[in-house]
């Protein structure tokens, strides 16, 4: 992973990994550890805003590495980039990049492969423009 110290994986696999056992999907693992955002919808209008109520612990270990890894990632960069230039404030912005870590950490967790950039889709996306 990049970027990745010994703190923020030892964070990142006693916060996250509990709930990777516990979740079906990587959508539910984002939400408890509040990477993704939250829909209340009612009639006609539909509001989506910052998830509250979530695993805090967790959501300072993702975060913190989506903010690390975009200094060495391209693909994290690029999220993190598009994010602000949608108008979103650095918090949210990081909290975009560590949504897609999330469905990386999933797949390497559930197969039992270990991170390899060549294979990650968005990564390869960026090198070939």
């Amino acid at each position: 992973m990049p970027r990745v110290a010994n703190v923020s994986l030892a964070a990142l696999i006693a916060e996250i990994g509990p709930l990777l056992e516990r979740c079906e999907n990587p959508e539910q693992v984002a939400a408890m550890c509040g990477a993704a955002p939250v829909t209340r919808a009612s009639g006609k209008s539909r509001n989506v805003g910052f998830r509250y109520t979530a695993n805090k612990p967790a959501r300072v270990a993702i975060t913190s590495f989506a903010d690390n890894s975009r200094h060495s990632s391209a693909w994290a960069n690029d999220s993190y980039r598009r994010a602000r230039a949608r108008g979103a404030r650095h918090p949210h912005a990081v909290r975009t990049p560590a949504r897609g870590w999330v469905r990386v950490i999933w797949v390497c967790w559930t197969t039992d492969t270990p991170y390899d950039p060549s294979h990650h889709r968005g990564e390869q996306r960026l090198l070939a423009v």
